[in-house]
């Protein structure tokens, strides 16, 4: 069997996505299974033990008739036998028809017409779990199993270099996954929690348990956000996240991992860390499965920075 999964959205949006191509490949374990995702998004399937090849379209971008026709082509030419789409567009419905594939399953909404196999789209529920519903096109009715990733050697021998190199193989740490304003620009979000707040629970954390070492996790455009950091806390802990494997990697190492709604909170619920998340206006229970393990911190107006720092120590204490 060869199926293609169409997967738009960003790289947190692919990760919820895993346990349903996993539960494809459990049940067809000789199936060849592609997915078509965005450029920006290829990245989260280094940590896939079920995707055979990724096919990159920017569903976002300005396509022209030629750039679809291209896809249309590309797909067609591969011949497969089932077609997996979550978008509700009815451009996307048509390009599935166009290939001919003869399984097609997607939600019921927009462009569904165009569907062998409509799902009722049910977003009151953790968001893999929605995803997952779409097996039921193929006859597969089992829960949704839970999200896991697959980390290449290389990624775990290169997190344990760099444990040893910040001096926290031994001790134990707290990875701290922030979105600066830099990084939230460039994504076009205002996912950001307020720097002052940061410090302050750094500060507050390292005065009670001085001996557990904190990591921020930076990214490369990160620069001014680690510099005020620094110059607030000058013995912190800086790691920078070259690649998903290598994050996922430092997450599974940590004792807990604290972070604003993005990408890795999915991973450090696949290698079961404990975690606490701040969301803004995104219902936690669609982010997050249910577990003692993960703890969601809403904002009571919606905005991420309305959040005080004292109700994430509170969380973190246990209060």
């Amino acid at each position: 069997m060869r199926v293609v999964a169409l997967v738009s959205g960003g790289i947190g949006d692919q990760i919820l996505f895993f346990p349903t191509i996993d539960d494809i490949k459990r049940y067809y374990p000789n199936a060849q299974i592609d997915v078509v995702t965005e450029p920006r998004s290829k990245a989260a399937y280094r940590v896939s033990k079920s995707v055979s090849e990724v096919i990159t379209f920017d569903f976002s971008d300005r396509n022209s008739l030629a750039d679809w026709g291209n896809l249309v082509g590309t797909i067609r030419d591969r011949e497969y036998d089932v077609a997996i789409t979550f978008g509700q567009s009815w451009l996307i419905g048509l390009i599935l028809w166009l290939t001919g594939i003869p399984t097609r399953i997607g939600f019921q909404g927009k462009g569904s017409g165009f569907l062998t196999h409509p799902i009722p789209l049910n977003k009151q529920q953790y968001a893999a779990c929605m995803y997952h519903d779409l097996l039921k096109g193929m006859g597969i009715n089992s829960p949704c199993p839970e999200l896991t990733v697959n980390v290449p050697k290389s990624d775990i021998e290169w997190a344990t270099n760099e444990q040893k190199r910040l001096g926290i193989k031994d001790s134990g740490y707290v990875l701290i996954y922030v979105t600066s304003k830099q990084s939230a620009q460039i994504r076009g979000t205002n996912n950001i929690y307020p720097i002052e707040n940061w410090v302050h629970i750094i500060q507050d954390f390292q005065h009670k348990q001085p001996e557990m070492p904190i990591v921020v996790v930076a990214e490369p455009n990160d620069e001014v956000f680690i510099r005020s950091i620094k110059e607030s806390i000058p013995n912190i802990k800086v790691m920078l996240a070259e690649n998903i494997g290598k994050l996922t990697s430092m997450i599974a190492g940590a004792n807990l991992m604290l972070s604003t709604e993005n990408a890795p909170i999915h991973l450090s619920v696949a290698v079961q860390t404990y975690t606490i998340v701040l969301f803004g206006s995104t219902e936690p229970t669609t982010l997050l499965p249910q577990s003692d393990k993960f703890l969601a911190i809403k904002s009571p107006t919606g905005r991420l920075a309305d959040i005080p720092a004292t109700t994430v120590l509170e969380k973190l204490w246990g209060g």
